[in-house]
């Protein structure tokens, strides 16, 4: 992978207050000839062994499928990206493992069940297995000789996972723990051979961690669940009726599940984000092609205005949502980095890296599946009758695309928790905000700039609109830490406009550094509908943001504080207005030649 030039590490969440430069982030355009055969290994995959089985997977007559499914998966390596290289695994820095993650998020239930496995069913004994449980279930885990599953959700534990009612009982020997409890929603239930299950010991306050073997006994399921979408993904609920875990099967230390639980999250989320991204880019492409193929009014459909715009839409969120993952993939790789090169232990580094980046990773989270979201209900739009028809490849794209803001937390706890980790941050010293903070309070009384700027540069107005941009964030952001102090956790909603104006200024920020680097690189001219693609990201985020801004701004202010902070808000969300229309048709009559998502 290319190097990514540095003075200093850039810290989780600081992206607020920090003006990065384009050589600083890593983008899709520079991976290495290995990355990309890797790319395109999986791709051939999913066209060989997936595509084609479809139906198949979804109908889930043969219980054998998905596993051998799996199987294959395994023989080609595909398990075992973030396994070290010592278990059997192939050790892949972070940002590698994104790209397998996001070719695999093209593969519908196949795509859930590689990620439950390859994620959070096997990193918790990467990251908190001790040596002898690593070399037990690892390389088994690597080839798929076992497949995997993670047992935390209950009932009445669902956002409040450590509130679970799973009893772990020491035997009266002290050799094992009787596990008894009721789990749901357990991804690859049905053919799993080993389970990560987190279970309160006696009457612990926290969740504690266990590796459990489907041979152990005492464990029964109820049959399938019939889903909205991923039909084909194994999902049931699973019942421990007294199983005997022995006791060298506790992972990690007593109490400590709850953490685990979260830190494995922050990889669970950024991999959804990222693997959203391969899901609309497949949905892009059909879409496309149908809107070249299909003819209304004596031409193609994909002549029409209204169609282009749809199709640009598409691409530019998809495009800025790709540059924000790889852009924080780099980061959590060179923070691993950094901390292995000053010894610190490889799995506790890997943690580490991520929980300084769990911010960004809820909002890639949050951003990828919204875009998805977004992506397959203009492609049902775009296929007209036969997008709604269960005979074309939108009903299964729409279907399976909704649970993703349900996934590894719901978008509403994650745009909640983006905020929660940037005040918690600002409060321990780790992330200054009171000083750029107050600095835009007081910019506030000073009489505005409206002078044009004569630097001369890639992207100098967009910038200062970017900055501007984050200034609205921290003038809404510190009035209401001020109003609400420590009740503002109970101001839902507010919150929930915050991070919306986080989320925009980090996708945008990204987006438009990822461009800059390719112009530097590449020339403008090669790079013309990057730069287009940057711009019409850019004013959709002013006008998102500007929207949660007012909004959060008039749920605590009034009087003169309200009319104070509305001419604020309209001085930092200023942009010089530009033809999208064109922009927009430059953008989609690119694709549709290209017959493809072509970046």
């Amino acid at each position: 992978m290319s190097k990514v030039e540095n003075k200093r590490a850039i810290k989780g969440g600081e992206f607020l207050i920090r003006e990065t430069q384009a050589h600083e982030i890593f983008i899709p355009e520079e991976f290495n000839d290995e990355q990309k055969m890797i790319r395109q290994q999986c791709k051939d995959f999913l066209e060989k062994e997936v595509f084609n089985k479809l139906d198949e997977i979804d109908s889930m007559k043969d219980p054998k499928l998905m596993p051998s499914l799996l199987d294959k998966a395994g023989e080609l390596g595909l398990l075992g990206t973030s396994v070290p290289t010592e278990y059997g695994g192939f050790g892949m820095d972070f940002n590698t493992t994104m790209l397998v993650a996001e070719v695999i998020g093209g593969g519908h239930s196949l795509a859930v069940a590689l990620s439950a496995h390859t994620g959070i069913g096997t990193l918790p004994i990467v990251y908190y297995g001790n040596e002898a449980q690593k070399k037990k279930y690892l390389p088994k885990l690597a080839t798929g000789e076992w497949k995997a599953a993670y047992c935390l959700t209950e009932p009445d534990s669902g956002s409040d996972a450590n509130s679970g009612k799973t009893k772990a009982t020491p035997s009266s020997d002290g050799k094992h723990y009787l596990i008894s409890g009721q789990k749901m929603w357990i991804t690859n239930g049905g053919f799993a051979d080993v389970f990560i299950v987190f279970a309160k010991i006696e009457n612990d306050k926290n969740l504690s961690a266990f590796i459990v073997e489907k041979t152990f006994g005492g464990i029964t399921m109820n049959e399938e669940e019939h889903k909205m979408g991923i039909k084909g993904s194994s999902t049931r609920q699973i019942f421990f009726n007294d199983c005997k875990v022995p006791v060298e099967n506790l992972l990690s230390d007593r109490e400590n599940g709850f953490k685990i639980a979260v830190n494995i999250l922050n990889v669970g989320r950024i991999k959804l984000g990222v693997a959203a991204i391969g899901g609309c880019k497949r949905t892009i492409s059909l879409a496309t092609n149908y809107a070249k193929e299909r003819k209304q009014f004596g031409t193609s459909i994909s002549n029409f205005g209204a169609i282009k715009h749809k199709i640009a839409e598409m691409v530019s969120k998809v495009f800025a949502c790709e540059s924000a993952c790889y852009r924080a993939g780099q980061n959590i790789d060179d923070a691993y980095n950094g901390l292995v090169a000053n010894g610190t232990d490889p799995a506790k580094a890997k943690l580490k890296s991520l929980e300084d980046f769990a911010i960004e990773c809820a909002i890639l989270k949050v951003h990828g599946s919204e875009v998805l979201d977004f992506v397959v209900d203009e492609g049902v739009q775009i296929y007209g009758g036969m997008g709604y028809s269960a005979e074309g490849p939108m009903d299964r794209a729409y279907r399976d695309a909704r649970i993703n803001r349900i996934f590894e937390g719901t978008n509403e706890i994650n745009r909640m928790l983006t905020i929660d980790m940037l005040v918690k941050r600002a409060m321990k010293g780790t992330i200054d905000l009171m000083t750029p903070a107050m600095a835009v309070q007081k910019e506030l009384l000073e009489i505005p700039d409206f002078g044009s700027t004569e630097e001369e540069g890639i992207f100098i107005r967009e910038k200062k609109v970017l900055a501007n941009l984050k200034k609205a964030g921290l003038m809404v952001a510190g009035a209401a830490v001020q109003k609400f102090m420590m009740k503002l956790s109970d101001e839902q909603e507010v919150l929930m406009n915050l991070a919306d104006i986080l989320i925009e200024c980090y996708v945008a920020e990204s987006t438009l550094l990822r461009v800059e680097k390719l112009i530097q690189t590449q020339g403008e001219q090669a790079a013309s509908i990057q730069k287009e693609i940057a711009l019409i990201y850019l004013h959709y985020a002013v006008e998102k943001a500007s929207s949660a801004a007012k909004h959060s701004i008039a749920a605590f202010a009034e009087g003169d504080e309200l009319r104070l902070m509305l001419l604020g808000l309209k001085r930092f969300t200023k942009i010089d207005s530009y033809n999208l229309k064109e922009a927009r048709r430059k953008v989609a009559n690119y694709v549709i030649e290209k017959g493809e998502y072509p970046f």
